[in-house]
């Protein structure tokens, strides 16, 4: 087989590159080694960026987010005896959007099919080669068994943080960051309405506890746990005791309506950058590159302002051999990623229970003052609601 583009992972950044390409008249292949039903079943992050939203609708994949995703105008910061909450769209003039990876995937994938673009998914054994020639390519045993070839132009690593192309780029010629947090996210989804009209993240010395939603009638929520937490040992009845204590059950009247788990997981948290995000004819994307605590809701945003950048970048090496945005991309995308990873950092370290008495009490001054300044309530916004693609 040959494509001017090989791509190696089908979830969302892996659909939205091909989908973006195929705007601009080029070609790709896609290889994946789950299925179109796993992936797109994934459940994931759910709060979409002002820029991720725009560049959704102008690219022709709006219509069921306009209709089902839900605009959120802030969010609510709270601890003990107070909660605040933080209006982008006044701060900064940005709103964010709740609309689940799942969904954004759905989308993605149909709009794919419609187009006729070309997809192995269960496919096993994949491996890149040659990336420092102008010759790579891709090997895979396809879902029927049968070995496979792929040339390509360029390859792109959108495979996450566990597939073969980050592990491609040889250890002299990259270097990597990495952060490991001592707690995790015990996180359930819920068959119950929510009870808050924007997500609500709160400080507590239990604990962070967060309430987000997925839509009208789906809570999604979060509790601090830690490392090596055994699922087994939270109960329903306990995990709902542990949320209302955090979130504030009955302060200021507010209350929180539980109702049947249909889903629970433990999360555990980490920050992972790796650069350059190009080698040779290889180029990397999403968490084949970085990975960050979901505390900012910037892993998927990140991903879509990769390939964003990317897709511009290949169209004009593959098209004119003009290899000046693909010399930049790495260096452009790096950018915005390590602000997203400070910022999904500080927002981490901010929230999560410190054992530490000092830190707790730096904690809480954070949140004082962001609760009565609106300079840092705006750096906040800005950085929530998302800073525009190639800053």
């Amino acid at each position: 087989m040959r494509t001017p583009v090989a791509i190696v992972g089908a979830g969302p950044a892996g659909l939205l590159l091909s989908h973006l390409l195929d705007l601009a008249g080029v070609e790709s292949v896609l290889v994946e080694t789950r299925s179109r039903e796993y992936v797109e079943a994934r459940i994931r992050a759910g709060i979409l960026e002002q820029s991720t939203v725009d560049l959704l609708r102008e690219t022709g994949l709006g219509e069921r987010l306009d209709r089902e995703g839900d605009e959120h105008r802030g969010i609510y910061l709270q601890w003990p005896e107070e909660r605040h909450h933080l209006d982008f769209v006044d701060l900064v003039g940005r709103s964010v959007t709740v609309y689940g990876q799942t969904e954004v995937t759905k989308d993605l994938g149909k709009a794919r099919a419609a187009a006729g673009q070309q997809i192995h998914y269960e496919v096993t054994g994949t491996a890149v080669h040659d990336i420092e020639t102008d010759r790579p390519y891709v090997t895979f045993t396809d879902a029927d068994g049968v070995q496979q070839r792929l040339d390509a132009d360029v390859v792109v690593g959108c495979d996450g943080s566990f597939g073969p192309c980050r592990t491609a780029i040889p250890d002299a010629a990259k270097q990597t960051w990495e952060r490991t947090y001592p707690y995790s996210w015990l996180g359930v989804l819920a068959d119950v309405a929510p009870s808050t009209d924007e997500l609500i993240y709160a400080w507590h010395p239990d604990g962070f506890a967060m309430h987000s939603m997925r839509s009208a009638t789906v809570s999604r929520l979060y509790l601090q746990v830690p490392n090596g937490t055994d699922i087994g040992t939270w109960s329903d009845e306990r995990i709902w005791e542990a949320l209302a204590t955090r979130l504030g059950h009955g302060q200021d009247g507010w209350t929180l309506t539980p109702g049947p788990i249909t889903d629970k997981s433990v999360l555990p948290m980490r920050s992972f950058v790796q650069q350059p995000m190009r080698h040779g004819r290889l180029f990397l994307a999403g968490d084949a590159a970085h990975i960050v605590p979901p505390t900012g809701a910037k892993g998927l945003n990140l991903a879509v302002a990769d390939v964003a950048l990317l897709a511009p970048a290949l169209a004009a090496l593959v098209r004119d051999k003009d290899f000046t945005l693909a010399e930049a991309y790495s260096g452009t995308a790096l950018r915005r990623v390590w602000r997203c990873t400070h910022f999904s950092w500080w927002m981490t370290t901010m929230l999560h229970r410190s054992e530490d008495p000092f830190d707790r009490q730096l904690q809480l001054s954070q949140l004082q003052w962001l609760a009565r300044s609106e300079a840092g309530r705006a750096g906040l916004a800005e950085n929530y609601a998302g800073l525009p693609i190639g800053f």
